[in-house]
């Protein structure tokens, strides 16, 4: 009898604790209208840091005091390295922008079009060998930097933009 007892007891445990745990995963989503407010310029916040105070998470958006904002694009750059036919690694990578204070609406009105140049530089960067070898040098990494800085003053101006930063890379072989 103790046999049969203890597996149906190690299932149902094992389902409780699946279900306890889906259920706490799910309430995770946010509100449209939590969205807009940290992707818009609000004035009456009295100078406060950009960082959102209910789920925890960083603002895409941080002033720095300095007449400038860092702007962080939503979602990462991902770049298929691609040798004799067949895709052999991916480099994932995050972008920030940093434009005047105030034009951080500017870059999320045209973000399409700032994704699309940047995913050129960096698929042309990806085709000439710029992520094979030491790619994370300094000397690699200048053209690449200089290429997304060019891209993004090309979409947003040369008044907009200061520079683009590369916040996160990562390399994946196949």
């Amino acid at each position: 009898m103790m046999r049969m007892l203890l597996p149906v007891l190690l299932l149902l445990l094992g389902a409780g604790g699946g279900i306890g745990a889906g259920m706490m995963l799910a309430g995770g989503d946010v509100p449209s209208d939590d969205v807009e407010e940290v992707a818009g310029t609000s004035s009456d916040e009295g100078g406060e840091d950009d960082v959102a105070e209910d789920d925890g998470e960083p603002s895409p958006v941080e002033q720095t005091g300095e007449g400038t904002e860092y702007v962080r694009l939503n979602n990462q750059f991902v770049v298929p390295i691609v040798r004799n036919g067949s895709v052999r690694a991916l480099v994932v990578m995050g972008l920030t922008v940093e434009v005047n204070t105030g034009q951080n609406s500017s870059v999320f009105n045209r973000e399409p079009r700032l994704r699309d140049s940047f995913l050129r530089v960096l698929f042309a960067h990806a085709n000439a060998g710029g992520f094979d070898g030491m790619f994370t040098e300094a000397a690699a990494m200048a053209p690449l930097r200089e290429g997304l800085r060019e891209a993004a003053i090309g979409v947003l101006g040369d008044a907009v933009v200061h520079d683009v930063l590369i916040t996160d890379l990562t390399r994946q072989d196949a």
